[in-house]
């Protein structure tokens, strides 16, 4: 299906790329909603809620930590690799609700991480934030001021921030390509990021293993694996690009 849109693709200029759990799993990141995903085995209200969190924070900071170990081992793999090439190409922006920050590390450089990352954190009461890499001696960790740190993360029911969703909507609706990969969009506000694209008329490509509720409104949908899709699209670009 592809082929048949081949000539629009290399025509994008600006393209942006809607990222989910699905683009991680082949690093050795468990997605959420999958056969194996995290929320099969944990209780969602227990683990990532504000509530969760100030009812027992050190198993929250218990939970997190087993996470940030993973992501820590974890490398970007060829899909992260092949949206990182592309930006030799063509503008690309990486909207991601992913918080492992796979796609930085692969070379791109601008990602917008609407729903946190697990990198970074945040004082539940004062304006800290740092960028925290090495294991943390004390859990649950404290801040300076003596209050509890919190994984700088969006949980459920917590809004996105302003700015960033601002942002991400503004992106969307001025791309010429669109490409949702790994995620199957059920959450709000990210599920509304296709529509905005296809205001501006833009190409909508979606990459999933699997059906969604977003394939019937693709212009484009590639039943694969986002490891094997996407280098094939970057091909399309890098190809584009030596024959003019």
């Amino acid at each position: 299906m592809v082929e048949d849109i081949r000539e629009r693709i290399c025509d994008s200029k600006r393209v942006v790329f809607v990222t989910g759990a699905g683009i991680s799993q082949e690093s050795g990141i468990p997605t959420f909603r999958g056969k194996d995903g995290l929320w099969r085995n944990h209780d969602v209200m227990k683990l990532a809620t504000i509530e969760a969190f100030y009812e027992n924070p050190r198993l929250v900071w218990e939970w997190y930590n087993q996470r940030r170990e993973n992501i820590f081992k974890a490398h970007p793999n060829a899909g992260h690799k092949a949206i990182a090439e592309l930006e030799k190409y063509v503008d690309v922006t990486i909207l991601t609700q992913n918080i492992d920050g796979l796609h930085q590390r692969a070379g791109n450089t601008k990602v917008l991480e609407l729903h946190g990352s697990i990198v970074k954190t945040k004082c539940s009461v004062c304006d800290f934030k740092d960028e925290i890499t090495e294991k943390f001696l004390e859990i649950p960790p404290r801040c300076a001021c003596g209050n509890i740190l919190r994984p700088d993360v969006v949980w459920f029911g917590e809004p996105l921030s302003e700015d960033i969703w601002n942002n991400a909507m503004s992106i969307a609706s001025q791309c010429d390509l669109l490409v949702v990969v790994g995620t199957s969009l059920v959450v709000s506000p990210a599920n509304r990021l296709p529509i905005y694209a296809k205001q501006n008329n833009a190409t909508l490509i979606e990459i999933n293993p699997n059906n969604t509720e977003m394939s019937s409104e693709m212009d484009a949908v590639i039943r694969n694996s986002s490891a094997t899709a996407l280098p094939e699209l970057a091909a399309i670009f890098r190809n584009n690009t030596i024959e003019n």
